[in-house]
């Protein structure tokens, strides 16, 4: 999978920022750097290797280093935290007993817990100064650490949530192709490339993902067009259809319609340059 190289901050240890997916797709990846993920609102699910975590407000969710990684689905609402911390913080912070798990790149198990109220506030309110602290590095790396050793206090007296169903490696292989081609293949083709059956396929990733298979591509066609298409000046909305993987017009005019709550021409007339979420 890919190795993906974070653009952190100079003279920071860190690097966070408020995540509200607008159309860009990243591909299944990992990197160095131990990761944060905790969700102010909305759902998703997180794919990684047979693992998946279902994720919903205050759901606090940790990967690390060498975990393959990607995030599905989203809701429309979604918003959540992300926090990258520098492999050398990480190995500075962690040194007690309850904190050394950390410093695995893979650890076996599950960690996604659900933060309760209360906690779940007050981290919110600490990742929030942190943001405002960004321009102040040596305030920033301070609070960077403490953020740290916070957030995985607060994971720890969380309760354990049972780890959601086993991924069929079949539905994990397809999940993983049609981001990584961005939704691009038809159903038959996917299925002889993740070995079952289109039906099989079809009925497994329902039950498994929450989301048909065919919906599952028409979201991923979606964001890829408004990645294509942009502000509109560089290619027309048709040609930005057909290469993120739409047959035609008319399929492309329903799955937006659905989706955005208006037909793509009355939403360009509009001058909506921002994707929907």
């Amino acid at each position: 999978m890919v190795r993906h190289i974070l653009q952190m901050p100079e003279g920071r240890d860190g690097r966070l920022w408020l995540h509200q997916p607008r159309g860009y797709v990243h591909p299944v990846h990992h990197h160095d750097e131990l990761e944060l993920n905790f969700v102010v609102r909305g759902t998703g699910r997180y794919l990684l290797g047979d693992r998946r975590y279902d994720i919903r407000r205050h759901s606090l969710v940790w990967l690390f280093s060498r975990q393959d990684h990607v995030l599905l689905d989203t809701s429309p609402d979604y918003a959540g935290w992300i926090v990258c911390f520098r492999p050398e913080l990480v190995k500075r912070a962690c040194q007690q007993p309850d904190t050394r798990l950390l410093l695995d790149p893979d650890p076996p198990g599950w960690f996604c817990r659900q933060v309760p109220e209360r906690r779940a506030l007050e981290l919110h309110a600490l990742l929030e100064n942190l943001l405002a602290a960004l321009p102040d590095a040596p305030r920033f790396n301070f609070g960077v650490g403490f953020a740290l050793l916070s957030a995985w206090r607060a994971y720890l007296d969380a309760d354990e949530m049972a780890p959601a169903e086993d991924v069929h490696p079949a539905v994990e292989r397809a999940a993983w192709i049609l981001r990584d081609r961005h939704g691009a293949l038809d159903v038959p083709v996917l299925a002889r490339q993740a070995g079952l059956s289109a039906d099989r396929l079809s009925r497994l990733f329902k039950q498994q993902m929450g989301v048909s298979l065919t919906e599952f591509r028409n979201r991923l066609r979606l964001r890829r067009f408004f990645e294509l298409y942009g502000s509109g000046r560089g290619q027309g909305m048709l040609a930005a259809a057909l290469k993120a993987g739409f047959g035609s017009y008319p399929q492309f005019h329903r799955v937006f319609r659905r989706h955005v709550g208006a037909s793509p021409r009355a939403w360009r007339a509009k001058g909506q340059a921002a994707k929907p979420e």
